[in-house]
């Protein structure tokens, strides 16, 4: 029987190996295929919202450069012509701005350092010492956020009239430092969660109290989650708007946000030199985007993850 199968002219079954080497590029093939086509739709939407996002920004630089009889021409001009410097040299004499960039930066950097400050504190507290009800009151905290600004405005502005701070830099600044904000506890809290146990239990063995665990280990080790918060407390300080408009009645204690209104008048808008003063006062956040932009992706990223 071997012989006679031998001597049949029939050809060799292809084995399970030769069928799967056969059929495994063409699979890669189409599983390549299917990537491609779906990273190449996800880049297009991305192009696109970038494109609709830039072009009220590319519209502001095209209009700071403008002469003011020149803003408003139908079908606009997207390239300046004729090309104009003069709306930013207007707008730095109107706007004062290196007085108005003094008290920014005042109000700036004392909430900053009382929120940075007090919200680690808080989120050391919640994510390394264990107390009853700790979960409760961190829900408490938590659920505060819901409760609307506006509606503790009246009562915020008698407290601080009471205590003489109106036209004063202390009602911007000194909330900041009891607190933080809850949004800046929570965001640290899960932060500091992401670092190891060990460490801290390490760190106890060798004589360290909470203080010294505190500023020796978690405010190291968790710098991207502080630089985050950082970028969130300096983009809300900076852009902040209403909250110096209430408190805040002389001029010369403006701050940039307060200056540009001055080129909102009664019957015209300067709208060469207001899109003039928003890049002076864009620019100075922007940059320091880009300086700490991956610290600031990487405290987002691990921000939530439990080690």
């Amino acid at each position: 029987m071997a012989s006679l199968g031998r001597q049949s002219g029939s050809a060799p079954l292809p084995s399970m190996a030769t069928r799967a080497e056969a059929v495994t590029p063409r699979l890669w093939q189409r599983r390549s295929v299917r990537t491609g086509v779906r990273l190449a739709a996800v880049y297009t939407v991305l192009t696109l919202g970038a494109i609709i996002i830039l072009i009220p920004v590319a519209w502001m630089l095209s209009t700071a450069f403008k002469a003011n009889g020149d803003v408003m021409l139908f079908p606009p001009k997207w390239i300046p012509k004729p090309f104009v410097v003069r709306p930013f040299g207007e707008a730095f004499q109107t706007m004062h701005y290196f007085r108005a960039l003094r008290n920014t930066l005042i109000i700036a950097s004392g909430q900053i350092a009382g929120s940075l400050l007090t919200a680690s504190m808080a989120a050391y507290g919640f994510s390394r010492l264990r107390f009853p009800g700790r979960d409760v009151i961190f829900f408490v905290l938590l659920s505060t956020i819901m409760l609307p600004g506006t509606v503790t405005i009246i009562p915020l502005y008698i407290l601080f009239r009471h205590l003489h701070w109106l036209n004063t830099f202390l009602p911007l600044i000194v909330p900041s430092w009891f607190g933080g904000g809850v949004f800046n506890i929570f965001l640290l809290r899960q932060f500091f969660m992401t670092i190891s146990e060990e460490i801290c239990n390490a760190a106890r063995i060798d004589g360290c109290g909470h203080i010294a665990i505190y500023w020796r280990i978690i405010i190291p080790l968790g710098l991207p989650g502080m630089i985050t918060v950082f970028i969130f407390l300096f983009m809300g300080s900076w852009n902040d708007f209403f909250a110096p408009l209430i408190y805040l009645n002389s001029t010369r204690l403006y701050p940039l946000t307060l200056t540009l209104e001055w080129f909102v008048g009664k019957y015209v808008v300067l709208w060469n030199q207001l899109m003039a003063g928003t890049l002076m006062v864009a620019v100075p956040p922007i940059i320091l985007f880009f300086f700490t932009q991956r610290y600031f992706i990487r405290g987002v990223v691990f921000t939530g993850v439990k080690a």
